[in-house]
């Protein structure tokens, strides 16, 4: 009888003991380490929404700051059992770890990849009116007023170490060119300092920018990946004038290293699935994207892959924080 019990006792012990690591009570929260307005927040929001049938009810918050990394250490070093994912993306996973000093997460080692939601180019985007004004219709046509008239125009980015950030100092590296940087809170601020001519060109990623360049407001120049993109076929790549010029963003859902395998499968499968049904496939084409097909250690060896090839390229055009 007393073994008995004693065995009882060690499976109750060990019950609870998993209860704490899952903390199957507590609601999922998916971190959204950038404002609330941007890609990452709108398909945040998405797969919240879809995903509340097979994993409960999720809420998704905000938590902007440096670069992404305010919010990207909140869930790293979140407690075991606090339910808490993050939006990760190329900035706080690829790029950031060798902008900063002092970095507050390992990017690799703190976090367990889920699945990555999107890849999509940026795009180079003026204000159309200002684009027209000054006879700027191509990238070459930047590339030459740039070097005629160096400074006179300046960039916004999401912010120091974004990706737009990333690639317009690679542009300015690669052309030899001048202009001054502007760094916002986000995509969305960014894109309205375009749109009011506080700034002169923004990188922005694709989903953001689109709705913009459809309805006129911004001239797309051209996209940074090496090819066009479905969503702008019109729209050369940037490496066609400016040669070596390659930048892409992604984000994904992470979760904090200590996740148990059997929860991370668990999610990776809820989400896949809500990308994969014709509400969610609808919901990214919206902000011109498709879904993507990588989780578990598929998309943790591309985040390694991206965390190895941004190290060369910031080393290579020297970009540092300001």
């Amino acid at each position: 009888m007393l073994l008995r019990s004693l065995f009882i006792g060690a499976l109750l012990c060990g019950g609870a003991t998993l209860a704490l690591a899952q903390n199957p009570g507590a609601p999922l929260t998916i971190v959204v380490p950038y404002p609330a307005g941007g890609p990452l927040d709108t398909a945040a929001r998405l797969l919240a929404d879809g995903a509340k049938a097979q994993l409960g009810a999720i809420a998704v918050e905000n938590k902007p700051g440096a670069g992404g990394n305010t919010g990207a250490e909140l869930v790293a070093k979140s407690p075991k059992g606090s339910n808490q994912l993050l939006m990760g993306a190329v900035a706080t996973h690829a790029v950031n770890p060798w902008l900063y000093k002092s970095f507050p997460y390992n990017p690799i080692k703190d976090f367990k990849p889920l699945v990555l939601v999107a890849r999509t180019p940026n795009v180079l985007v003026m204000n159309a009116e200002q684009a027209k004004k000054l006879s700027i219709n191509t990238t070459a046509d930047l590339v030459q007023y740039l070097k005629k008239n160096p400074d006179q125009l300046k960039y916004g980015s999401g912010g120091n170490g974004s990706i737009g950030h990333i690639a317009a100092e690679m542009f300015k590296s690669l052309t030899n060119t001048k202009m001054g940087h502007t760094p916002f809170q986000g995509s969305a601020p960014a894109l309205a300092a375009l749109t009011s001519g506080q700034v002169g060109l923004v990188f922005d990623n694709l989903a953001s920018a689109l709705p913009h360049i459809q309805s006129g407001k911004f001239k797309a120049l051209g996209v940074t990946t090496l090819s066009r993109d479905k969503a702008l076929p019109d729209v050369p790549s940037i490496n066609d004038s400016v040669q070596g010029f390659n930048v892409s963003t992604w984000f994904g859902l992470f979760a904090p290293a200590s996740l148990p395998d059997a929860d991370a499968r668990r999610y990776a499968n809820a989400f896949t699935a809500v990308m994969q049904s014709a509400p969610g496939k609808a919901g990214l084409q919206k902000m011109g994207i498709s879904p993507e097909e990588l989780s578990l250690d598929g998309f943790s060896q591309f985040v390694k892959s991206e965390y190895n090839k941004y190290e060369f390229l910031i080393k290579a055009a020297k970009i540092k924080i300001n």
